[in-house]
């Protein structure tokens, strides 16, 4: 006969049975609660990191937008008359005159007269890295541009009407603000840096070429050659002319 305490099966077997559902408890937790959770949290988190580079996509894109619709340079040209000469040859006499945003003038009018109709505005221009504009950097922040001449489809280019000074900083630039020693040197050396890769990318210029855009003039019409920030040279479609002011007819005293 065995004098021994007997096993206690029945709570052992009870503890057995608390210590699965506490365990099953803790697994279920975790996994209905904490892991929905965190993956709730890393979602959250995922979701505010494409928020926050979205918003920096679309302030970029804002700039760019704005960037894009500033114009660096203006000049207007007004068609003053068209008259064939004894020769029979048409001459078109324009009136160009840069002026600013507000369309007031920067400098004196030229009264420049061409053969023929159609009218090239030759220019030289200058591109910097997209950085320096975000950076609104105050040189490099926009594209550069020289009026470099004015000439006709019956002209040859070297004979055209010459308006800013190749090799000089443009007198627009200096009134903006003293020319800098690194302006003055990128127009003297503009076809070095044009035709030096390595040179131009120590500038940080990312293209500098001519561009010659024309128009075939219209009598009594008035045209803008505008620089856009991003280097873009363009010519705006010709409105009417306003007829000058008239007088009034002086009264006198009866």
């Amino acid at each position: 006969m065995n004098s021994g305490r007997h096993f206690p099966i029945r709570s052992f077997a009870g503890s057995v049975v608390l210590v699965a559902v506490a365990a099953a408890s803790v697994y279920l937790s975790y996994e209905l609660v904490v892991e929905p959770r965190r993956a709730l949290q890393n979602q959250i988190l995922e979701q505010k990191g494409t928020i926050l580079k979205l918003e920096q996509d679309k302030q970029r894109l804002e700039a760019y937008l704005t960037i894009l619709k500033h114009i660096d340079r203006r000049a207007r040209v007004e068609v003053l008359r068209q008259v064939k000469d004894p020769q029979g040859v048409l001459q078109t006499t324009i009136r160009f005159t840069e002026v600013d945003d507000a369309g007031k003038p920067i400098d004196v009018s030229r009264e420049l007269t061409l053969p023929g109709q159609e009218v090239y505005f030759d220019t030289l221009v200058i591109k910097f890295d997209d950085h320096f504009i975000e950076q609104s950097d105050p040189v490099k922040g926009g594209a550069l541009m020289v009026f470099r001449r004015v000439f006709s489809s019956t002209m040859r280019p070297e004979d055209g009407f010459v308006i800013d000074k190749e090799g000089q900083a443009p007198d627009v630039y200096a009134e903006r603000h003293a020319a800098s020693d690194f302006e003055k040197e990128i127009w003297k050396r503009f076809w070095d840096l044009a035709n030096d890769e390595k040179l131009a990318k120590e500038r940080g210029v990312r293209a500098i070429h001519g561009d010659a855009p024309s128009m075939r003039l219209e009598p009594d019409r008035v045209y803008e050659i505008c620089l856009r920030s991003t280097g873009e040279v363009i010519i705006t479609p010709g409105t009417r002319m306003a007829p000058p002011p008239t007088n009034p007819p002086s009264q006198t005293n009866q």
